[in-house]
């Protein structure tokens, strides 16, 4: 979502006030003493689902409509799973904490040119700044579009993680105040959500991750325009397998 004046700077298009969604990315942490994996799961903004008091709509109209609370029923209605808690950064503070950590290293395996997203890299390991990392976890400049662009979001969270526990990121006295209230500025999360639980978020994706996209049916036209419709049968049995804490076997990985 854009909410940042900043935004024509980072080649987001301009302010549009409280618009959709760019990206949502579902967490499940296992249970105490669960053989489970984390996982994450990218829910595509253009997935077809009913939104509550709304109808059929894309899901990323949830959060224009109703804001954080309907996008959070949207999503546990689609899925069948209750969530705990909420996070929301938007363009200018995801910018903003990738600046105040030094910059995050990606390895992209193919050169990256959208201009549309402000963004030229080349193949290979490399820091990127604020704005270059914001381009690539928006671009859609490569074979598998969306595809390609949530897998890219899924390994900058991990990059992203890793750096704030590097310890050398911290050898810097002032990443000491600037990454916390940079942090604290970027951030909206849900009222019952705290330090503990962003620490346990952050802990838990540190470790083994499970990394998918919810299983896709088919790409069809709908009164809203391009929309995903996914595969009952393997999203159901995703989130049946979360719901029970077991190993997810369906998906589609990277």
């Amino acid at each position: 979502m854009y909410r940042d004046p900043r935004g024509q700077n980072l080649s987001t298009g301009g302010n549009i006030g409280d618009g959709r969604t760019d990206t949502m990315l579902l967490i499940h942490l296992p249970g105490p003493g669960s053989a489970s994996p984390t996982t994450v799961v990218s829910l595509p903004r253009d997935s077809y689902v009913t939104i509550p008091g709304y109808g059929q709509d894309k899901i990323n109209a949830a959060y224009t409509l109703g804001g954080a609370t309907l996008l959070t029923r949207t999503v546990e209605q689609a899925t069948g799973l209750r969530l705990d808690h909420y996070l929301e950064i938007g363009f200018g503070g995801f910018a903003a904490l990738v600046d105040a950590l030094g910059g995050v290293s990606l390895c992209p395996d193919e050169p990256i040119d959208d201009p549309l997203a402000g963004l030229n890299l080349p193949a290979g390991c490399q820091k990127l700044a604020g704005a270059a990392a914001l381009g690539y976890v928006r671009s859609r400049a490569t074979p598998r579009a969306d595809l390609d662009r949530m897998a890219h979001q899924r390994l900058f969270l991990s990059a992203l993680l890793a750096r704030i526990a590097d310890p050398t990121v911290w050898l810097n006295p002032l990443r000491w105040y600037t990454v916390p209230h940079t942090a604290a500025r970027a951030v909206t999360v849900d009222n019952n959500a705290g330090v503990v639980n962003l620490a346990a978020l952050g802990w838990a994706l540190r470790g083994t991750t499970t990394m998918l996209t919810v299983p896709i049916g088919e790409f069809v036209w709908t009164d809203v325009g391009d929309a995903v419709v996914w595969n009952p049968d393997e999203a159901a049995q995703l989130f049946d397998a979360l719901r029970r804490d077991t190993p997810p076997a369906s998906g589609t990985d990277n």
